[in-house]
């Protein structure tokens, strides 16, 4: 019965940490891409590449996507 316990509990902390390594390396990612774009040259590249004008063009097939969803 105790040996039970002693591997039920292995277990569970293994599960924990691997969780707490994943939302270390995803919060990693989301704290360097920040820090990416708070670049003076990187503004400058996106700026060039046109962003605002492909999120434009986006936006009114996302609202019909959402309206015939919503039927």
């Amino acid at each position: 019965m105790p040996m039970d316990v002693i591997q039920r509990e292995e277990l569970d902390g293994s599960a924990n940490k691997d969780t707490l390594f994943m939302l270390g390396g995803v919060a990693l990612v989301v704290v360097g891409a920040g820090l990416i774009l708070t670049s003076p040259i990187a503004k400058r590249y996106l700026g060039q590449l046109g962003l605002g004008d492909l999120a434009s063009g986006i936006m009114p097939d996302m609202e019909r996507y959402f309206k015939l969803r919503s039927m």
